[in-house]
């Protein structure tokens, strides 16, 4: 989701499944302000929702701005036949540790709802 797209989400409401892990961090004076600002904006969402929302799109973009490095194995052929390899770049780490994490996260819900 990209920032742009969370003011519609706002607007609508949505959920989404929530690990049983918290974050607890300070911010600085403006970026609270403005975190303030959205909530007074969109009364009727929690400032916990617009947090998890802003850090969800932010994580988003980071993953699409990591640069595509090419790795040595082929993984597949374009529509012309010409080879498409591997990244070997942060996005693919990133993206195998976030599924690993996952895992885990679910797992630990998982085991706390039995």
């Amino acid at each position: 989701m990209q920032v742009r797209d969370l003011i519609k989400r706002w607007e609508e409401g949505s959920e989404e499944p929530l690990t049983v892990r918290r974050y607890c961090i300070q911010l600085p004076v403006q970026d609270a302000a403005r975190i303030e600002a959205l909530v007074q904006l969109y009364p009727r969402r929690r400032i916990d929702d617009i947090l998890r929302d802003l850090v969800g799109a932010a994580l988003d973009e980071v993953e699409a701005a990591f640069p595509y490095r090419q790795g040595p194995k082929v993984i597949a052929e374009d529509d012309r036949g010409d080879p498409i390899y591997e990244d070997a770049g942060p996005a693919s780490r990133f993206r195998q540790l976030s599924a690993r994490f996952a895992e885990e996260l679910d797992a630990h819900a998982g085991s706390r709802e039995k």
